[in-house]
């Protein structure tokens, strides 16, 4: 009979499509959640499958007919990173990464399908330029790609020689050993977790009892006629479980739809193949059985509350207060349960569980607390003052439960994003680094493996000529030895030799006057590694600029002259803070071309006001040499887990955020149709359309206003215990403030998205009954 009522008429159907779409958003979200592992997994594995085995195992590989020379090349076009590998075949069967059905030839390309996108479009012609030597020939199938965003490509070359830095491959597939998770950021993810879930479990909780004072006038009739209490409420729970099991059936159409977004959009960056997003069995299974079981057991809850009667219902003469004192041991108690659990620290792992219950038992207690506090509040307030407050405020003290119910779910996120803010903010310094670096003096660091003057000369022309470049610090380096016969227990003085120009010498030491072919001794603060550098640089000695093997036999020695006349001066920090000691020297002084095993690198300075000026740097650097590695400098360093979970989190929040806008959407509709009668009378008694709206933004605000400053005070108390669980202190109290603030905008914009059904509620015909 309940689900006869739930089916029964216009009145019984929109108020069951209403509970079903309230209940659905929240299937689908959880449902997205218990896929969450299954993902994580799906990507773990399509990046292992295009990992070069023999490049992590240290393998020795031999020349087949199979194997493939490698090098990874990554570059960045303005926030976006492009990963690729350029490849080359050294037989006829070679091995083939997943996602190619052949090894590109010498200047063929293929890309991912959002790379080629990116390359055809306008906002990608910089990016193609410096790609101009290769050609598409093909896209990477999607086995080969980590997500359907991804921008990669594998490209073939001839000029791919291990002195190039070719890495010999014979298979592809290699799962290299996971780093473990800090147990800072394992908390960090198990309150995530709790914060971002907690608030779909209550409104899903709020959406089985939409429609709860008609159901309950419509229960009495039934007492009326005969029905006894028990069977009303079995009546009452069929009701809401025809709601639930729609709203499952809603909630799995809509997760099947949003998945397949995933695969078109890459919002804040996290974008995944629909076949990937998966839910895990047992979680779906416990998803699809806790649903119904929740509607039927709420709806039974809400019940003891009333007290229905053949005459009517109790609650609609005089409601009952709420009791204080279950909803204050909630909070305490979570509280307490954290503050049992211990310090997180050293080499005992965090506990999990017990975070996970002391978080949840929080701010669900701050959910069962909101509904007595507003009407403890609005209890107080006295009657005169405008039409719209009088009409809000007597409506709140008639039935703030269901205006209380709305807001639940925002102030238990707003609660549990001050508490995150707060965790983040603590562990900030531990995972995110200040460096040494000046991106100021030099913004790109553009390196090559080998010491070619003329192609340090090359790089420091071309990038002088680029378009957006201040300055150039070019040299070549290499290491040098001392030479001679030394005792078998004596470790054999080496030093450091960087060759460049007088000016960018300037850049790394105070050397003073300098003329082409000067040469310097270069010493810094630590007086010990000052007496390792005078032990091999000694003027008027010889230095081997070929360190390598220096003691194996056939060893080819290649001796240089430190000149008598050089000068000892102070180093000072490059642009990546670094401090350079050893030898300087300027070309004139040292043949570039006998040094056997060096390094060439410009250090670029960036001009801020030219638009992608470091874009047109990196396509120069592409055309001097496509082997070129191209760095940023940045001041501050993330570190990558901490960097991901972020991610993470900020994609969880906003679909968490869009969930609650939904749903406070959904819940002001339907408090509208439950008062769709009174407003219409309202209306035909003359009072203005402004007035009823003002008095349906008073209805909102004053819940609002209660329950963020509860959220305030309850995030702030979790955000401290968790916080101290960590063994940090708070960095800043009033990180709050931006959170409040967004949550009050959510709901305005709620708020002001209700009125045009509202204008259509207050019309005359909305007094006509069946």
């Amino acid at each position: 009979m309940g689900m006869r009522f739930a089916a029964g008429g216009r009145e019984g159907w929109t108020r069951t499509i209403l509970t079903a779409v309230g209940v659905g958003l929240g299937v689908a979200l959880l449902l997205g959640a218990a896929s969450v592992p299954e993902l994580m997994e799906r990507r773990e594995d399509r990046s292992v499958a295009r990992s070069a085995e023999d490049q992590f195992s240290g393998k020795k590989v031999d020349r087949s007919d199979s194997t493939v020379l490698q090098r990874d090349l990554t570059t960045d076009f303005r926030d976006m990173t492009v990963n690729g590998r350029v490849l080359r075949a050294e037989g006829s069967r070679p091995v083939l990464p997943p996602g190619l059905e052949k090894i590109p030839a010498d200047g063929e390309m293929v890309v991912s399908p959002a790379l080629r996108d990116l390359l055809d479009s306008s906002e990608g012609a910089l990016l193609k330029e410096r790609f101009g030597k290769y050609r598409v020939t093909g896209t990477i199938g999607d086995a080969g790609l980590i997500h359907p965003k991804e921008l990669y490509y594998y490209a073939g070359s001839h000029a791919l020689t291990p002195a190039k830095g070719g890495h010999r491959v014979a298979k592809f597939g290699y799962a290299q050993p996971g780093e473990p998770l800090d147990p800072l950021l394992v908390v960090l993810v198990v309150l995530a977790c709790v914060v971002l879930l907690t608030p779909v479990i209550i409104f899903i909780g709020t959406a089985v009892r939409f429609g709860g004072d008609r159901r309950d006038r419509r229960l009495a009739a039934l007492r009326l006629v005969g029905a006894d209490a028990h069977t009303v409420r079995r009546i009452a729970a069929g009701e809401s479980l025809s709601g639930a099991l729609l709203g499952l059936a809603v909630g799995a159409i809509a997760f099947l739809g949003l998945r397949e977004l995933f695969g078109m959009f890459d919002l804040t960056q996290v974008s995944a193949f629909p076949s990937d997003v998966v839910p895990l069995p047992g979680l779906a299974l416990l998803i699809l059985a806790a649903v119904p079981v929740t509607a039927v057991v709420v709806t039974l809850i809400s019940l003891r509350a009333v007290s229905i009667e053949p005459l009517g219902v109790v609650r609609s003469s005089k409601p009952r207060r709420r009791r204080l004192w279950w909803r204050l041991v909630m909070p305490l108690l979570g509280l307490g349960i954290l503050l049992a659990a211990g310090r997180v620290g050293g080499d005992m792992g965090p506990p999990v569980y017990a975070i996970g219950l002391g978080s949840t038992l929080t701010l669900v207690g701050l959910a069962a607390l909101l509904p007595w506090l507003v009407e403890a509040s609005v209890a107080r307030l006295r009657g005169g003052g405008p039409v719209p407050w009088q009409l809000a405020t007597r409506r709140l003290q008639l039935s703030s439960g269901t205006a209380a119910r709305a807001v639940g779910g925002i102030t238990v996120a707003v609660a549990g994003a001050v508490a995150l803010q707060m965790m983040f903010g603590a562990m900030h310094d531990d995972f995110n680094r200040a460096t040494d670096n000046d991106p100021g003096r030099a913004k790109l660091v553009v390196r090559a493996d080998v010491g070619d003057g003329q192609l340090a000369e090359r790089m420091i022309d071309k990038f002088r000529t680029t378009k957006g470049v201040k300055n150039v610090i070019g040299t070549v380096t290499t290491y040098a030895v001392r030479p001679g016969k030394m005792s078998a227990d004596t470790l054999r003085p080496l030093t450091e030799l960087t060759v460049a120009s007088c000016a960018n010498l300037r850049e790394l030491a105070r050397i003073g006057t300098c003329e082409d072919g000067d040469t310097f001794v270069v010493h810094t603060g630590n007086k010990r590694l000052n007496k390792w550098v005078d032990a091999s640089a000694r003027p008027g000695k010889q230095l081997d600029l070929n360190p390598v093997s220096w003691d194996e036999p056939g060893h080819r020695h290649v001796l240089w002259t430190l000149p008598a006349d050089s000068r000892t001066v102070r180093a000072r920090p490059d642009p990546g803070g670094e401090v350079h000691d050893g030898v300087y020297a300027t070309p004139g002084a040292v043949d570039l071309s006998k040094l056997v095993d060096a390094s060439t690198t410009a250090m670029v300075q960036v001009d801020p006001d030219v638009p992608d000026a470091e874009e047109y740097i990196r396509n120069t650097a592409a055309h001097v040499d496509p082997f070129l590695d191209v760095m940023t400098l940045h001041a501050v360093e993330r570190d990558k887990q901490y960097a991901t979970i972020h991610t993470g989190i900020q994609a969880g929040a906003m679909a968490t955020m869009m969930l609650i806008a939904a749903s406070m959407l959904v819940s002001m509709l339907e408090q509208l149709r439950e008062r769709k009668r009174l407003l219409a009378a309202l209306t035909a008694f003359g009072t203005r359309r402004g007035s009823m709206a003002w008095s349906v933004l008073w209805q909102t605000a004053i819940p609002v206003a209660i329950g963020l400053a509860l959220a305030v005070a309850g995030g702030l108390g979790l955000g401290y215990v968790m916080v101290r669980m960590i063994q940090k202190s708070v960095t800043d109290w009033w990180m709050f403030v931006p959170l409040t603030v967004a949550g009050g905008v959510l709901v305005a914009v709620v708020t002001l998205l209700s009125l045009p059904p509202l204008w259509r509620m207050m019309r005359p015909e909305g007094l006509r009954t069946e």
